[in-house]
């Protein structure tokens, strides 16, 4: 009598220890849906990786004008409009499938301030977007500095940055008006 198949279970390849990926949510907040949000996503996700960031949680919230004037009154006791505005959370957790995550905190950007910041610089308003979510991606990884010369080490890292993100092949956030 011949035996039948025998029921031997494969060998199981062992997981793979993927790094964790980052998760950005970009939402709004009194001005339109802008046609590149998902550009913007990509171009946050870029830096992350750039910046060797895995596992890290962070919201942007794009605005007007009006509302960062009052998160900058209640947060900063500036009664003015800003560009963009970071607040570091810096809290470590475990999701659901137990991997570790940073919950980095959020980044709110002003529209307004933004489209203001490319006139003046003469600047597209898809490279000022990007300057700005990269801004407080850096804020959020615990950089500062105390005026806007780019010799300040962040603001020459945030410059560094920007070139580098905008080889060919890489990530774009926004195009033409930015809005």
């Amino acid at each position: 009598m011949s035996e039948g198949p025998r029921n031997e279970k494969p060998a199981k390849a062992e997981p793979r220890s993927a790094a964790p990926r980052n998760e950005v949510e970009i939402s709004v907040e009194g001005v339109g849906t802008p046609e590149w949000l998902e550009l913007a996503r990509g171009f946050a996700l870029s830096a992350l990786a750039e910046l060797g960031k895995e596992g890290w949680d962070l919201s942007i919230l794009l605005c007007d004008d009006r509302f960062i004037r009052g998160l900058n009154l209640q947060y900063r006791d500036k009664d003015e409009p800003t560009d963009v505005l970071s607040f570091e959370q810096g809290a470590s957790y475990r999701d659901p499938s137990g991997a570790e995550r940073y919950l980095a905190g959020d980044i709110v950007i002003s529209l307004d301030s933004l489209s203001r910041n490319a006139d003046e610089g003469g600047i597209d308003r898809g490279e000022e977007l990007r300057r700005l979510v990269l801004h407080g991606i850096l804020h959020l990884a615990g950089m500062d500095h105390a005026d806007n010369d780019l010799s300040n080490p962040m603001l020459s890292l945030q410059e560094e940055l920007l070139r580098r993100l905008a080889r060919p092949g890489r990530a774009e956030a926004g195009g033409g008006e930015g809005r």
